[in-house]
């Protein structure tokens, strides 16, 4: 029987961007695979909601690929340096991976190449974020450039797309479109800094943004926060 069904790699942090990536993918008919990049972060517990949400989505398959970027450090999220919680301020904070969706969406390409899939999917947005330079469109687009020229099936003309369905959508929309999947946002993890007790610590960058978006969407979140940003 010839297959019929197109497969994607979503690129799956276990945030709720990448989960509602993933939902696209879905509804769009593509059979997922799901890929996690266990990079050492310090907030580790978006493996586990990875692993849930790649259940959720039915994957086909879901590999959780070890990668210790704390050998490297120079981010607040692999190395011994303070998560910033006064607020989302302007420039690229210390929160920024060196590369790492540089590296992340090679891993997924390779991936993709070798099972078949020439679409993949990730979770990226320009608007409600912290000023990554690997979130940004023309990053995406000279990556799925790249792909064209890298590989083996990019030059005998079967090139990959990269999905970034949430490119120009804010916190608000993209909480929004969870529902409307029917996505439980409660799967998905934000917090940079979670507490010993597995609290979202409620002042980094990543949980204003999320507090934010779902206020901004009138909709609950349902993530236990160890403290809330207060007026102003």
């Amino acid at each position: 029987m010839v297959e019929t069904t197109p497969k994607a790699v979503i690129l799956l942090s276990g945030g709720l961007d990448s989960m509602v990536a993933g939902g696209i993918a879905r509804e769009q008919g593509y059979a997922i695979y799901a890929l996690t990049i266990d990079y050492n972060q310090r907030h580790r517990r978006e493996i586990g909601s990875a692993r849930k949400i790649a259940e959720a989505l039915g994957a086909e398959r879901h590999v959780v690929l070890p990668l210790d970027l704390s050998q490297f450090g120079g981010s607040a999220l692999t190395d011994d340096i303070e998560v910033p919680k006064t607020g989302v301020g302007e420039g690229i904070p210390v929160t920024y991976v060196p590369a790492r969706n540089l590296v992340f969406l090679s891993l997924t390409l390779a991936w993709a190449e070798a099972i078949g899939a020439h679409d993949i999917f990730i979770g990226v947005n320009a608007l409600d974020y912290s000023g990554y330079p690997d979130c940004r469109p023309d990053f995406i687009a000279s990556f799925q450039e790249t792909a064209r020229l890298a590989t083996r099936d990019g030059v005998e003309g079967k090139p990959f797309t990269i999905h970034a369905p949430l490119q120009h959508w804010g916190k608000a929309r993209i909480a929004q479109e969870a529902e409307r999947l029917g996505l439980d946002p409660v799967m998905s993890w934000s917090c940079y800094d979670p507490t010993p007790e597995g609290m979202a610590c409620g002042l980094c960058d990543s949980c204003r943004l999320r507090q934010k978006g779902f206020a901004e969407a009138g909709l609950e979140d349902p993530t236990p926060y160890a403290a809330r940003p207060g007026p102003g």
